[in-house]
């Protein structure tokens, strides 16, 4: 591999997987470990007008969540609705039958959430909820109802969001979606301690799913379409190899905590990724000097190659039919985005504009990818939404060091990388580009995102 292939992709995330530990290596260190806070960055008031009501609490001292804060967060998080504030409020119902229609005219709300919390016994709480056409003066929907205990109130509060959003835009919502995400700290030791975690789609619930301490991190967790499975990079020596530092692709069950070598490889397998039908796993394999990409049968172990140029091509994602691979490469010089049937055969170069583009990934439709761009002129990297169709890249972002896109399981916002100052954080934008938010750590660095298509 020459000097001039490795220096033409460095600002990527996944092009050689050496170059990327180095790099995870020399960021500056935070000092513990904690859970994601978010902070609102970007919003705008263009959405539908949605008025949600704080649900009403039946019970003894303190509602135990905040549902209507829950709600109203998703909602604006997707960049869909506008949040009336509730000190305009003329009244405050909690169900369909006290809802006075020309109090939420007189706001200007479209939509209207109502609901109530009520005590059913120790630890057993009683949701009620409803969507309400202010206009029609009429339901929206179904009314629904859970019995859960306090510990999945915050989850029951996304399936609301998740109810409202169908509702409402008619695509399936994704607020009851996980995440997972590589956080780095230093220990009191001074070792490098990189975690990969686990967490509700708006960073709270976060658990550790495995660790490494030394200096070469965790990297490209991927989920399988079940959501139960991670893929993901680690260095760590594998059972009966006195090579501690080749990258290897590992799967885990998020459920049990199982873990295995996805694989064997005759050289560093790095940037796994699902096919739809979770039978296989497209993954780089760098070896004797060139790195390709290749095929693997998870259940079978068979190995097929997709591509083979002295080139890097690396960072595959399938399409959603399953029939084609995107990829990163630098056969032309510089990286862009190509296409191959997952077959092999010639591949298709698809990214024509700005100077490099790299980790992309489909929308669930298809239609959009979603990926890194450089523009040129010292622009640095951005996210940028590509249309295969019209080559065209809308770049949604501003930042200089922005990596690891990823779409929401509806398509309706993206996840990155991002830098804030010397620390690492993540960042969701909505896919227009109208709100965006940071999910950060308090203290230490996280990156690598990837978003599960459901619980």
């Amino acid at each position: 591999m020459t000097s001039k292939k490795v220096n033409s992709i460095k600002g990527f995330q996944h092009a050689a997987m050496l170059i990327f530990a180095v790099a995870m290596a020399l960021i500056q260190p935070g000092t513990a470990a904690g859970a994601l806070t978010i902070e609102i960055t970007q919003g705008e008031k263009s959405g539908i007008p949605v008025a949600v009501v704080p649900f009403r609490w039946e019970g003894a001292g303190d509602p135990p969540a905040n549902l209507r804060g829950i709600v109203a967060a998703d909602l604006h998080r997707s960049g869909r609705f506008e949040l009336l504030p509730p000190a305009d409020y003329l009244s405050r119902p909690s169900k369909l039958s006290e809802v006075k229609f020309k109090d939420w005219r007189l706001i200007k709300a479209e939509a209207l959430v109502v609901g109530r919390i009520t005590e059913k016994g120790p630890d057993k709480f009683e949701v009620s909820f409803q969507l309400v056409d202010v206009y029609r003066e009429r339901a929206k929907g179904l009314a629904l109802r859970w019995v859960v205990p306090a510990a999945q109130l915050r989850r029951v509060a996304h399936q609301i969001s998740d109810r409202i959003f169908y509702e409402m835009t008619g695509i399936k919502g994704a607020f009851d979606t996980r995440i997972a995400y590589v956080t780095m700290n230093i220990s009191e030791e001074n070792d490098r301690i990189y975690r990969l975690m686990l967490a509700d789609s708006d960073g709270y619930n976060s658990r550790e799913l495995f660790k490494t301490t030394g200096k070469w991190p965790i990297l490209s967790p991927a989920w399988s379409p079940n959501s139960q499975w991670l893929a993901y990079v680690s260095f760590e020596s594998v059972s009966g190899s006195n090579d501690n530092s080749g990258a290897n692709v590992w799967l885990l069950n998020i459920s049990t905590g199982d873990r295995r070598l996805a694989h064997r490889f005759d050289g560093a397998a790095s940037a796994p990724a699902w096919s739809p039908d979770g039978e296989s796993l497209a993954l780089t394999v760098s070896a004797e000097g060139n790195s390709d990409i290749y095929v693997l049968g998870v259940s079978s172990g068979e190995i097929r190659r997709v591509t083979k140029h002295p080139a890097i091509d690396t960072e595959p994602a399938w399409s959603p039919d399953g029939r084609y691979l995107v990829f990163t490469s630098d056969r032309n010089g510089r990286p862009h985005i190509y296409r191959v049937s997952r077959n092999g055969g010639k591949a298709e170069r698809l990214t024509r504009e700005g100077k490099e583009n790299a980790g992309a990934s489909y929308d669930p439709t298809g239609k959009r990818l979603v990926l890194v761009t450089n523009r040129g002129q010292g622009a640095g990297y951005q996210i940028g939404v590509f249309y295969p169709e019209s080559g065209r890249t809308d770049v949604l972002t501003d930042g200089t060091l922005d990596e690891s896109p990823t779409f929401s399981p509806n398509g309706a916002m993206i996840l990155y990388a991002t830098r804030m100052g010397r620390d690492g954080v993540l960042a969701a934008i909505s896919a227009d580009g109208r709100v965006s938010q940071v999910l950060k750590l308090t203290d230490g660095d996280v990156r690598e995102p990837a978003w599960a298509a459901g619980r």
